[in-house]
């Protein structure tokens, strides 16, 4: 058969199988048929049944999508959109995967089924398919047989075949009057598109349906424009189950109270996405607060900054798409076209007329819309105009009240707002127990964005450090405006700033490319974990195709290597053995292994936090990213106070409790006593532990000695080096316990024993773990802190006690009288001037 003589013959007379026959003609070049045809297989008709295979190529991942949709459905299931990868040069998607909609648990109608293609971008432009698993791990549904794709044996006349380009965005259909709107949803008269005006006469309502959320936001710009308002995109909210945006607000542009031009207005319109595809208004607000304008003054206002509103149904786009308002006109242009915004630098009377407004769409790594970045063409300048927002507007007024009440109570509470270009974005607060607790326990913190698992009505995130309990403890709370790396720099910097400065050592947070970037911004030096439970996530998404035995020998490489060799020849030898040294994720994920393999973070301290298993948030589920406004300030001090009473009985048992001791080491009864309980049950257990170790002296030179200690028995991976210097005790092992956790291991207690030390130097029991961890100097005056960090403590740990002194002096007029006389005479004894 020659490629020059083939060709596709429609044997179909429904829309859809007109659909599929572009799909297949769009989908791959005419040279690529004969090797589909050697892997279709034959239905009872004798046609051949196009499925895919490795090395098709396609003109667009969106025709790779449609044509595995239609392939599903002549199977009998249904497909997602799973994960994108973006090129490590440029950012730009280059491969996406297209999944059985079983796929993963994340639901109880999931199976965990791996059956995907994944499509390659090539350098040519081409998308081609670089991986097809096709069996399923569940019963297939009833196939839809007018959706077959079937290659006619037939060789007709030789046609060539067109490869045309599907527009990434929708627009709306522009008709003339009187005749049906094309969606056949809409049945509003509208008029051609004039300049920028379009008319429209049906006044919205709940019920009302359209097509796309374009065509919804393009009807309502209409009907504000006709009745006197403008609009602006308001709040999006997002599917559970996918990611994918699932309803969306737009408001009257005077909603909310950022700008002194905006009132408050709840005039708005909610549509909300159907099983279908197709949207639905669902909730309307037509009452205005304000009086409306002219359709005169609002179309010239809407013709200087006018905004077209774009979905990308498919959850994330492949390329950066450009719209240019040519007078009125959009015009959609392709992302190679750069040398167009070179060239109208020389053309500045060309941009005044021509140009009044471009487009830029940033995508994150999640896919779907998540920030929308308008710039102007301004003498060939760029210059940003907005960014999203996912804080309602009416969040801002509840929160500033509920601070200036926190300010009067609490004179060390601090709250900040984000401002951009005179619009509130991201806040931040910390009272001042916080702000205290920072400066004792802020070494090693949590950055808690777990509302980003799913759908979420606030974008909730706290800082999260662990106390001398070893309970969590809060550092300050934040409702994130957008997730770019603006938002996130702003963030930490004032977090820095109401911390006094302190910097972490160590801080725990998703791995996010935008985040890693900003922690390496704001905390130079700060060792990034990333959070277990997102790579839990990605791990089972990237490698659940996998044989089984993988994941064993996988757990093996990652958490029983000892040594940087170890790791790097086991690494290798994984990825030689089951044929994934290409595999991108794991490629990734080697680069960035000091961020999440246990060998490249024991040498950091975490307090402890185990290396496995998710970290509980610190509110629980009484405060999440599903929390509603009206409830989300009272749960919040519900669940702040009961972490703080948890504190305060754990502190109690400290000070009136005694641990039992379990042998009669010297080190023991030293430990009890300066220990909290908790802290000293970790010590206890490796102190009886250490009992059933040997020691060897394998080295000695001058006044260094080394030890191999391993357990008694069998067991040879348990071992380690421990090496002293005997005049000065100074001790290293090779498991760094101490280092991560704070806490000597078995192993050096063991050696302890051998040279009959009894007891532990004070440098080895951490100021943190101890039971008066709270009062005195903090961590930072033991470490070598700046003079600034020293004083910022020394402020903090006075004011907090300072406080209970006040609540306890000011309970009645007689210990009033004997609190004030103990402050004068403190005052004297500190050389302050007499009363």
């Amino acid at each position: 058969m020659e490629s020059s003589s083939t060709h596709f013959t429609d044997m179909r007379s429904s829309d859809t199988d007109s659909k599929i026959e572009e799909c297949v003609n769009n989908a791959y070049p005419l040279r690529m048929l004969m090797p589909v045809m050697n892997n279709a297989s034959t239905n009872d008709e004798g046609e051949s049944i196009l499925e895919p295979y490795v090395g098709l190529a396609f003109d667009s991942a969106d025709g790779a999508r449609e044509f595995y949709t239609l392939y599903a459905a002549r199977m009998g299931f249904k497909v997602r959109i799973g994960q994108l990868y973006r090129s490590r040069t440029d950012g730009s998607v280059s491969a996406r995967r297209f999944v059985c909609s079983k796929e993963g648990f994340q639901t109880s109608t999931r199976t965990g089924c791996a059956a995907l293609i994944r499509v390659q971008r090539r350098d040519s432009g081409k998308w081609v398919v670089d991986l097809f698993l096709k069996n399923h791990n569940h019963d297939l549904g009833p196939t839809e047989g007018n959706h077959s794709l079937i290659l006619q044996q037939k060789i007709l006349t030789a046609k060539p075949v067109e490869v045309v380009h599907r527009p990434k965005c929708k627009l709306i259909e522009e008709v003339e009057d009187g005749r049906p709107c094309p969606s056949g949803v809409i049945t509003a008269k509208r008029s051609k598109l004039n300049g920028d005006e379009m008319q429209c006469e049906v006044e919205p309502s709940s019920g009302l349906k359209f097509n796309s959320a374009n065509e919804a936001y393009q009807y309502y710009h209409a009907y504000a424009e006709r009745t006197g308002f403008r609009i602006r995109i308001g709040q999006l909210f997002r599917s559970k189950h996918d990611g994918s945006i699932s309803s969306r607000r737009f408001v009257c542009s005077r909603e909310g109270f950022q700008h002194p031009s905006r009132v408050g207005c709840g005039a708005f319109m909610r549509i909300k996405r159907q099983e279908s595809g197709r949207w639905v208004v669902d909730r309307l607000e037509k009452h205005h607060n304000h009086e409306l304008e002219s359709q005169q003054e609002v179309q010239k206002k809407n013709l200087s900054v006018s905004k077209k509103f774009i979905e990308e149904e498919n959850g994330g786009l492949d390329d950066e798409d450009i719209v240019d308002i040519n007078i009125g006109n959009l015009v959609k242009k392709r992302r190679e076209n750069h040398k167009t915004i070179h060239e109208l630098e020389s053309q500045q009377e060309v941009q005044k007329k021509n140009l009044a407004v471009s487009k830029k769409f940033i995508w994150e790594e999640n896919g779907g819309l998540d920030d929308e970045d308008i710039v102007e063409i301004n003498s060939g300048n760029l210059v940003k105009k907005r960014r999203e927002n996912h804080i309602g507007s009416d969040w801002y007024s509840v929160l500033f009240d509920y601070f200036q009440t926190k300010q009067a109570e609490d004179t060390g509470f601090f709250y900040a707002v984000e401002d951009d270009y005179g619009t509130c974005m991201s806040i931040f607060w910390a009272d001042g127990r916080s702000r205290f607790s920072c400066s004792q326990f802020g070494d090693a913190i949590i950055f808690d964005t777990s509302y980003r698992k799913g759908m979420y009505l606030v974008p909730f995130a706290t800082f999260i450090g662990i106390n001398h309990n070893r309970q969590p403890v809060l550092l300050g709370c934040a409702l994130l405006a957008d997730e770019s790396e603006k938002s996130f720099t702003w963030l930490f910097q004032t977090w820095l700033r109401a911390m006094s400065g302190h910097r972490p050592w160590s801080i725990i947070a998703d791995q996010d490319d935008i985040i890693q970037q900003a922690i390496i911004n704001v905390f130079p030096g700060t060792h990034h974990r990333f959070s277990m439970w997102q790579m839990k996530a990605k791990q089972y998404e990237h490698l659940s195709s996998v044989h089984s035995s993988f994941q064993f020998e996988y757990e093996k490489c990652i958490n029983q290597s000892q040594t940087t060799d170890e790791f790097e020849t086991a690494w290798n030898s994984l990825l030689c053995r089951y044929g994934l040294k290409d595999n991108t994720w794991l490629k990734a994920m080697y680069e960035k292994r000091q961020c999440w393999v246990p060998l490249y973070l024991r040498a950091t301290f975490f307090a402890g936090i185990p290396l496995s298993g998710n970290i509980e948030s610190f509110f629980g589920t009484l405060v999440n990213g599903q929390t509603p406004l009206v409830e989300f300030v009272p749960l919040y001090e519900k669940g702040l106070e009961r972490r703080r009473e948890e504190e305060l009985k754990e502190n109690f048992n400290c000070s009136i409790l005694n641990a039992y001791l379990q042998t009669k080491e010297p080190v023991e009864e030293q430990c009890r006593r300066l220990y909290t309980l908790s802290v000293f049950r970790i010590f206890q257990k490796e102190l009886l532990q250490s009992y059933s170790y040997l020691g060897f002296k394998v080295y000695e030179e001058a006044a260094i000695v080394r030890y191999l200690v391993r357990k008694c028995g069998n067991d040879d991976d348990d071992k380690s080096t421990v090496t002293i210097g005997t005049s000065n005790h100074n001790v290293r092992c090779s498991c760094q316990m101490f280092e991560f956790e704070g806490v000597l291991c078995r192993h050096v207690l063991r050696v302890f024993q051998i040279l009959e030390i009894k007891e532990v130097p004070s440098r080895y029991i951490l100021r943190r773990w101890r039971k008066n961890a709270e009062y005195g100097l903090p961590l930072y005056s033991e470490s070598g802190g700046s003079p600034q960090e020293v004083n910022a403590s020394m402020v903090w740990s006075l004011r907090e006690e300072a406080c209970k002194y006040i609540d306890a002096g000011a309970t009645s007029l007689e210990k009033h009288k004997v609190a004030y006389e103990i402050l004068h005479e403190g005052r004297l004894r500190l050389g302050g001037p007499p009363r």
